[in-house]
């Protein structure tokens, strides 16, 4: 009965892929390709999609493209300064400001020369493509991944944004607990310093710990479980008991150890956090070998001679990248939760760099008369959390063929 039920709900989902949107206001793919629209969209991008009654990805084109433009005019100082005497953030910076303004520009031509002219596929389509479709209709989790590359390009962008540097302090007792105002957006904590030009650089250090630490996890807890999975044996029991040691220890208590034994810094705590968070996804991926190697295409290859490490990287592995690709969605938002819980204890990113867990930690002895000291840097934690979550429950969603109904 259930596979019977997971047979209908992928009829019905390639019925749904195939056929042609014609909902009023969209255009259909597989138009013949029109010059002025491509013209419209070289000269200011996004306007040629509005023209062929493409709104919806036109108002993105146009949207993103204004934003670059409004960017590079008020960052213009900044981006002579970078070019002059720039250190590496500056370079970084820049090269991506370029790169934004330059792909939107790319993006508004293809739209129309490319996509948009495109013969619609009715028949062959991939079960990549019937996710990647499912998703775009999942307005959560579409704007859980829009939340999630705006952060990343304000971090990325964070020395042409910020109006002060994070750690000037300048007169402190003029300047400190200031309230929100023109000169100061958010505020300015204990010390004088300006809340948003900190929060914006504690999101490359709250973002980028994020996503190495992930990394490095996902990378560990896969090779574990695929070991564990496809050699069973001795091998599944060593690994297996493994894990279930590490999993009795509370992870923030193994973490305050490992910090506790070195000196506090950034490297470490990325590899304290990667280190001591891949059990569950070691787990997973072992449940799915143990499943996938039992398939009859894994029975054919051994048959066929092929080495272990082979049809494991390339039989077994990418039929086990729709759970992985989720958890380390999901896994991000948690290790920015642990990252901030540490900073937040003294024991993560040290002072004066900023990190979304100190300045909650700074401002937690004024949170009477200076309650925007811990307020900001908390919403910008949990609207992180939230949209790496909604990211991660959309992909869940669109992979899961059990869930296309």
């Amino acid at each position: 009965m259930a596979t019977m039920r997971d047979a209908r709900g992928m009829e019905a989902a390639l019925r749904e892929a195939a056929a042609p949107d014609t909902r009023s206001g969209r255009r259909t793919a597989g138009e013949p390709l029109k010059p002025w629209a491509v013209a419209l969209s070289a000269l200011v991008p996004g306007v040629g999609s509005l023209a062929v009654r493409r709104f919806g990805v036109g108002a993105w084109i146009l949207g993103a493209w204004a934003i670059a433009l409004a960017t590079l005019a008020i960052s213009r100082d900044d981006v002579s300064r970078a070019l002059a005497d720039g250190g590496t953030g500056d370079w970084i910076a820049l090269v991506t400001l370029l790169a934004t303004v330059v792909g939107v520009w790319v993006w508004g031509i293809l739209d129309i020369a490319v996509v948009s002219t495109r013969p619609v596929k009715r028949t062959g389509l991939s079960q990549w493509r019937i996710a990647a479709r499912r998703f775009r209709k999942n307005r959560l989790a579409m704007t859980g991944l829009a939340i999630m590359v705006v952060l990343y390009w304000v971090t990325l962008l964070a020395p042409f944004l910020a109006p002060f540097d994070p750690n000037f302090q300048g007169n402190i007792v003029l300047n400190r607990y200031q309230p929100p105002s023109m000169e100061h957006l958010l505020g300015t904590d204990k010390f004088g310093r300006d809340i948003f030009s900190r929060i914006l650089y504690g999101a490359r250090i709250s973002l980028s710990i994020g996503f190495i630490s992930i990394a490095i996890s996902v990378t560990v807890g896969t090779l574990m479980g695929a070991a564990a999975g496809y050699f069973r044996g001795w091998v599944d029991t060593a690994i297996a008991r493994l894990i279930d040691m590490l999993l009795a220890i509370p992870t923030l208590v193994l973490l305050l150890v490992i910090i506790a034994m070195f000196e506090p810094s950034i490297f470490l705590l990325v590899a304290a956090l990667g280190l001591t968070s891949w059990y569950g996804s070691a787990r997973i991926v072992r449940g799915q070998f143990l499943s996938l190697r039992e398939q009859e295409f894994v029975q054919a290859a051994k048959a066929l001679g092929y080495s272990d490490w082979r049809i494991i990287l390339r039989h077994i592995l990418p039929n086990t990248l729709a759970p992985i690709i989720v958890i380390a969605t999901l896994g991000i938002g948690n290790v920015i939760l642990l990252e901030a819980a540490l900073s937040f204890l003294g024991l993560g990113v040290q002072p004066p760099t900023a990190s979304w867990g100190s300045m909650v930690n700074d401002g937690r002895d004024a949170m009477i008369t200076a309650w925007w000291i811990s307020t900001y840097p908390g919403l910008a934690i949990v609207l992180t959390v939230v949209a790496f979550n909604l990211l991660g429950d959309g992909l869940r969603d669109a992979l899961d063929p059990r869930l296309r109904t």
